[in-house]
């Protein structure tokens, strides 16, 4: 498994950053998405309109651009969206995908992009920002990254929408033994020390939730869950290569046992037979608004 801080695909489900990945998963993560919390966002924005009227959202960790396709449709008039990753190519890609758009209700849609390490962004950094946006982003932090994050949102009064947090919780029907003992060693990896940094990984969400509450934001929460089943078999075969790649990189000797686990679920997801839940939790961060969780 791969983790790089500023990148989308969180290494909770992706064997790469790659785009093949991105768009292969790109389905299931708008399917995945916590549309309960747009209403609340949408009362927010309406609350503090930009002066120009173009509402400004800093897509972190964009990838290929996914979350501003499924998002841009959702807020209302234009936008401008600036795009920060570390990678160049995807960061053209989804330039390209947004730059001149139009959405649903005849909206002009911009896009700028900003290459660099995202963990470094200050209260400073984000002034006339209307949102925050990420995807997959925040178990590939750290905590204090997470606290950064929490004090430049709250310190430039900017909303964050933050979706598709693992939570260490999958589900696989039919069952298998060794399903629970891959998803703890998985969880682990997730966990692990990576270049000095201990990722957060299924933890994110709660510490993400504290480290805005403790800056003075309301956080509410959406559950936002994979469920895949056979129309999903392709995503489903590449999300279990790197789920279980990860886990016997964490635990080496699970090695024998996990390669006869993979082919067999990888016959199963061939058959149509094999579906999966892959947990996750959207975040709305709404500084200085009540708030509460959002079902």
């Amino acid at each position: 498994m791969t983790d790089r801080s500023g990148t989308t695909a969180g290494a909770a489900e992706a064997p790469a950053f790659s785009p093949q990945w991105l768009s292969l998963r790109e389905g299931a993560d708008a399917a995945a998405r916590s549309a309960a919390l747009i209403p609340p966002l949408l009362d927010r924005l309406a609350a503090a309109p930009p002066p120009d009227g173009t509402l400004v959202v800093r897509d972190l960790g964009c990838g290929t651009g996914s979350l501003g396709r499924w998002l841009a449709d959702r807020l209302p008039g234009p936008q401008h969206w600036i795009l920060h990753d570390r990678d160049p190519r995807l960061l053209a890609l989804a330039r390209a995908s947004l730059d001149g758009r139009t959405t649903a209700a005849g909206a002009a849609v911009t896009a700028a992009v900003h290459e660099g390490d995202l963990t470094r962004l200050r209260a400073a950094d984000l002034a006339g920002t209307s949102l925050v946006t990420a995807s997959a982003l925040l178990d590939l932090l750290t905590a204090d990254e997470v606290d950064a994050l929490a004090a430049a949102c709250t310190g430039a009064g900017c909303p964050a929408l933050l979706t598709l947090s693992v939570v260490g919780r999958v589900t696989l029907d039919p069952a298998d033994p060794l399903d629970h003992e891959i998803a703890e060693a998985f969880d682990e990896h997730q966990r692990r020390e990576s270049d000095g940094r201990s990722l957060l990984g299924p933890d994110a969400v709660a510490a993400a939730t504290e480290a805005f509450e403790r800056h003075g934001a309301t956080v509410l929460s959406g559950p936002s869950p994979w469920r895949l089943g056979p129309d999903e078999s392709a995503l489903t075969a590449e999300w279990l290569r790197g789920w279980v790649g990860a886990a016997v990189e964490q635990r080496p000797g699970l090695s024998a046992r996990a390669e006869g686990y993979l082919r067999r679920r990888l016959d199963t997801c061939a058959a149509g037979g094999l579906r999966a839940e892959i947990g996750h939790t959207d975040l709305l961060v709404l500084p200085g608004a009540p708030g509460g969780d959002v079902r």
